[in-house]
């Protein structure tokens, strides 16, 4: 799954600047401003295609208000977040459209000096102060299993896609939510969120941290929680307001991707894992570490807190699986048995049992009470990449034989769903619709019928724009209208050609009965005539009859 995909890229990154003689930067230097330091870059590098008298694409750079305001994408410049500044994403050539465009990337001095701009909060001039918004908090809720009074659900749509790649990307993360008819997929910079029941897109999440490696919904359906990050370079944890899209919290300042993490079901802490094999819980009310855990000698690749909150369980590459008390950190088991790295962990959802799909092939059930394995079983040839348990007790998996399948409770197959193009990554099963999920190498999310197997469709992680849209839209309806009046036209051809034959019909039948009046007319006439014939015929008969009689006298 996440450890099957992730970056080997190993590099260490630093966004303070340096002095000219390779020294770290005196505190006490002057401040760093739009006005005297960022004005004369921004002229130089994008002024001329981006000034008051031409905004392409409605963004003006030499104006500090219109800066801070933003383009048609919406805001350019986060103060205090240089990482959540689309402008500064888009000069480090970390987003699209690259800028400069058909150029290099700016150099590094000067990456860093817009870096350290906006870190210290974006100040127009050396009078200026910092307007950092604070970081957002999320409530502590009560733990509970059963579904909320309220399900959240997206109140609009929310927002155009970020990136548009000219090859799908893997999907690297996947997830439903426990309530409602709603699927989170990963995407290069981005998270698309899909109905599950139309299959259709209800808009995109921007994470410009990087590539998202793990999705999760909170267990009362109310947030969704990205982490990813860039392999060799940065990790994050950032937490999504599911009816609004708005950014809650986000949290860890990793050296790497974050590969595994987890928001706890009272939603008070978040924790966090990936190549650096540190295993990191903060809390969501301030953001601050709560305590970290070196147990693991590989790349962290799956965590996830039980259900109860009680407990917390990471693995790793190297075979690792260890159980943890959620709320102190200490060990609670260390379950050792598969042979090969980790994938993926899931609790049945009473907490008492534990699930894991490994690259030796086998899916294991751990019970709690002594940490003894119950079941294993060859799940997926060649690798289980991700196991999910459903709300009944069963179990979904997929893995490198292109193959996913549900279980029941004891590792028995119910069924096999095939029709995924190349092997499985992610895996997930939606209560709401009945429906299994499941993302592939190939970029695809194959959604099947989970009562008869039946491919229902597939979405992917390249959504489109709401221009195209529109414009496919627009194809379509100018189609169906170049259709209807292609039929239109047969049709009338068709009442031609009937108008003809019955026209023509009538013409048949008139000349037949003026005929049928004629041939009628002739033998009244022939009849008349015989019977005039007859009459004649007889009275010279009678005249002759009568001439002989009076000679006779």
């Amino acid at each position: 799954m996440r450890y099957t995909l992730s970056l080997i890229l190993v590099c260490s990154f630093s966004s303070s600047l340096l002095a000219d003689d390779g020294k770290p930067a005196d505190p006490k230097e002057e401040k760093v401003t739009y006005q005297d330091h960022v004005l004369p870059l921004l002229r130089m590098r994008c002024g001329s295609c981006h000034n008051a008298n031409d905004k392409k694409g409605g963004l003006v750079v030499d104006q500090y208000a219109a800066l801070m305001e933003g383009g048609s994408s919406g805001s350019s410049i986060e103060p205090g977040d240089a990482n959540l500044s689309y402008l500064f994403s888009l000069v480090t050539h970390e987003s699209e459209p690259k800028m400069p465009p058909n150029a290099d990337r700016l150099p590094d001095n000067e990456i860093a000096l817009l870096r350290k701009w906006i870190e210290l909060g974006a100040l127009e001039n050396a009078g200026s102060k910092a307007n950092i918004k604070p970081k957002s908090t999320i409530a502590k809720i009560m733990v509970s299993t059963g579904r909320p009074a309220e399900v959240a659900f997206p109140a609009k749509f929310l927002g155009d896609p970020v990136v548009r790649t000219t090859q799908l990307n893997a999907v690297t993360a996947l997830t439903v939510s426990p309530w409602a008819p709603l699927a989170a997929v990963s995407g290069h910079h981005q998270i698309a969120i899909y109905n599950t029941t139309s299959l259709q897109l209800m808009g995109v999440l921007p994470f410009p941290e990087g590539q998202p490696h793990i999705l999760k919904f909170s267990r009362n359906g109310a947030l969704l929680m990205a982490g990813g990050g860039r392999g060799g370079a940065s990790g994050k944890v950032v937490v999504f307001d599911v009816r609004t899209g708005e950014r809650k919290i986000e949290v860890g300042a990793e050296y790497d991707a974050v590969l595994g993490a987890d928001i706890s079901p009272d939603q008070t802490m978040i924790a966090l894992g990936g190549p650096k094999k540190m295993l990191r819980v903060y809390s969501t009310a301030t953001g601050e570490m709560l305590y970290e855990q070196k147990k693991h000698t590989d790349w962290i690749t799956a965590v996830e807190f039980s259900p109860d909150g009680v407990l917390l369980a990471s693995a790793d590459r190297a075979n690792g699986l260890v159980v943890w008390e959620a709320e102190t950190g200490r060990q609670f088991y260390d379950l050792q048995g598969h042979q090969g790295a980790i994938t993926d962990v899931s609790w049945r959802p009473d907490s008492n049992v534990l699930a894991s799909s490994s690259m030796d092939s086998n899916v294991s059930l751990w019970e709690m009470q002594n940490g003894t394995r119950i079941k294993n079983w060859g799940a997926h040839g060649g690798g289980a990449e991700a196991v999910d348990y459903t709300r009944d007790g069963n179990l979904v998996t997929t893995g490198r034989d292109n193959v996913t399948r549900l279980w029941n409770g004891d590792g028995g197959k119910i069924r096999d769903f095939g029709g995924m193009a190349q092997f499985g990554l992610e895996v997930a099963y939606d209560a709401e619709t009945k429906r299994v999920l499941a993302g592939d190498l190939s970029g695809f999310v194959t959604v099947w019928n989970g009562d008869d197997g039946q491919v229902i469709g597939k979405i992917d992680t390249n959504p489109p724009t709401i221009a195209m849209l529109m414009d496919s839209a627009a194809k379509t309806a100018a189609e169906a209208e170049t259709a209807a009046q292609q039929k239109a036209a047969a049709v009338a051809a068709q009442q031609k050609q009937m108008a003809d034959l019955e026209a023509k019909a009538k013409q048949v039948a008139e000349a037949a009965a003026k005929a049928l009046a004629a041939a009628q007319a002739s033998t009244t006439a022939k009849n008349t005539a015989q019977q005039v014939a007859t009459t004649t015929e007889g009275q010279v008969t009678e005249a002759t009859n009568a001439l002989k009689q009076a000679e006779a006298v």
